[in-house]
């Protein structure tokens, strides 16, 4: 006999009888409620945007971060619980120093990505050590590898990260990612990335 819905949702390491693990989907349902954030690949670089929310008028915008650099030629923007994010951030910094210290050459971004990934995927009730639900972060991780190659992937909760040429995460992703698809082309440049990234987010 099956149990209920409800007594699925408490765990993080059981499937339900049609193959779903709530919890997760719990947590990328979280990342809708986040910023709207925007990644656009173009052969000179990668731009990155992110929606700023003043729900204060005594708040200071400088310290709303959604934006970080994990080394010299990656960056990151994040949607969803910002302090689930800065475990996976301080993760991927560390990774990407230690691997420059250890091979004296710069981490690829997708290597960094799976690092992140793998950290990600460590959450359980049993493993103390572990994250004891999904971090409910979704994260564009953008970059410049050493062969010049410009790389923009997307990270969710599950742990699945894949490449893209223009992705939008957070509250406004269904229209944005829309926009972004009718409007993105590979041949762009530069500083029409950065352009359409803040059309894209003036229109959220």
């Amino acid at each position: 006999m099956f149990q209920s819905r409800s007594e699925y949702d408490r765990g993080v390491n059981v499937f339900s009888p049609e193959g779903r693990i709530f919890q997760v989907e719990y947590a990328i349902e979280a990342i809708k409620l986040g910023s709207t954030a925007v990644g656009v690949q173009t052969k000179e670089g990668v731009c990155l945007a992110v929606e700023r929310r003043i729900t204060s008028p005594l708040m200071i915008p400088s310290s709303i971060e959604k934006i970080v650099e994990i080394d010299d030629h990656i960056g990151c923007a994040m949607s969803g619980l910002i302090a689930d994010s800065r475990i996976l951030i301080d993760h991927a910094r560390v990774e990407a120093q230690s691997h420059w210290f250890t091979f004296n050459e710069k981490m690829t971004v997708e290597s960094v990505t799976q690092s992140v990934s793998n950290l990600a995927l460590s959450f359980g009730e049993y493993d103390r050590k572990a994250m004891s639900r999904p971090f409910g972060v979704a994260i564009l991780m953008a970059g410049v590898d050493e062969n010049g190659e410009s790389v923009l992937l997307h990270m969710d909760p599950s742990g699945t990260y894949l490449k893209y040429g223009a992705k939008a995460i957070g509250a406004g992703s269904e229209g944005a990612q829309a926009t972004l698809e009718e409007q993105y082309h590979k041949s762009m440049s530069l500083d029409d990335g950065m352009k359409l990234c803040l059309n894209v987010l003036k229109q959220v």
